[in-house]
């Protein structure tokens, strides 16, 4: 089966046919009877034959830094429902946080064969900028905000400020464990979010009460273990990501502390960890589904349109949930 004949059956020409599968125009009477023929034949166009005359690949690029992430695997979902309904299939590269695969994908998606990117950034370097600035192919950056590229980001000092301003009503010393102040978003914007809202209520935190973790489970029981070895009179402790915050939470138990009662514990992200623990983790609900297919719509925007912005930036919004790891009043 060809077009030709697919053309034949429907009772129109070869280019209309054409213009049908490359998403040119054609009125929609013929569109729905080349749609029954091509369903009642089972007819795939040749990809190869479509690139040659599209010069497009229908190819994206996702670069991720870690594919075992509960966010990530969101936004990869809300990613992945966008594109594959506009014909597009995804190249994941994972890199596991490390700067250089991060800067070899990149590379390597801006030389070969794709029509776009979605870079889910942690850390953006002095090379990630160099690198982008040479960038030819459409790229939209997911989790990071940069002046003056398309991007998709969390609020992260809001969502920081308004769980504080939740945890304060009750809590008067206070410990936070952080990642590190390299990573814009999840390190530094949390960090100053927690940190105003103390300020503005008088509540003094010392930096002796500021661990760094790695984002992982073993990092959060581990820096849970150093603060409340040097101040076990801290009575809210509140965690960049809800992973290391389940990680505090099991050092909490397994060292006789009640929670909340004794010490209020919340996280930041709800993922799915927070909600089977015991008691279920106070935390902030960031979109990460939605911001998902945010960028990928804007992604198709820039690589399907000729006259677009040269960037369009999207702050996403969150809510506070709280749940049972919180003193209420």
């Amino acid at each position: 089966m060809n077009i030709n004949e697919i053309a034949k059956l429907a009772g129109v020409s070869r280019a209309t046919v054409s213009r049908y599968l490359n998403q040119g125009y054609v009125s929609e009477e013929k569109k729905k009877i080349i749609r029954k023929v091509i369903e009642e034949t089972g007819y795939q166009p040749s990809s190869q034959a479509q690139m040659l005359r599209t010069k497009k690949t229908k190819l994206v690029g996702v670069i991720l830094p870690k594919i075992d992430s509960n966010t990530i695997s969101r936004e990869v979902a809300g990613i992945s429902d966008i594109l594959t309904k506009q014909g597009y299939q995804l190249i994941l590269a994972n890199t596991n946080n490390s700067t250089e695969e991060e800067l070899k994908y990149l590379s390597l998606f801006r030389d070969n064969q794709v029509d776009g990117v979605i870079f889910i950034a942690t850390i953006l370097t002095k090379q990630h900028k160099d690198m982008l600035k040479e960038y030819r192919v459409p790229i939209v950056l997911l989790g990071q905000h940069l002046e003056g590229y398309p991007c998709i980001y969390q609020d992260d000092y809001k969502a920081a400020m308004s769980l504080t301003e939740e945890l304060v009503k009750s809590g008067k010393k206070f410990g936070y464990i952080t990642v590190t102040d390299k990573d814009e978003a999840v390190g530094r914007k949390r960090l100053s979010g927690v940190e105003e809202v103390l300020k503005k209520n008088r509540i003094e935190l010392n930096s002796d009460c500021v661990k760094c973790g790695s984002f992982t489970l073993e990092s959060g029981y581990e820096k849970t273990e150093e603060l409340f070895n040097e101040y076990p009179d801290i009575d809210t402790l509140i965690c960049a990501t809800d992973t290391m915050a389940v990680g505090a939470v099991n050092w909490l138990k397994k060292n006789g502390y009640q929670i909340p009662m004794q010490v209020q514990v919340a996280g930041m992200g709800d993922s799915y960890l927070g909600k089977i623990v015991e008691p279920n983790l106070t935390t902030v609900h960031f979109f990460y589904k939605t911001s998902g297919k945010e960028a990928a719509r804007m992604l198709i925007e820039l690589m399907e349109s000729e006259n677009v912005p040269i960037h369009k930036e999207i702050k996403m919004g969150c809510k506070v949930v709280m749940r049972g790891s919180h003193r209420s009043i």
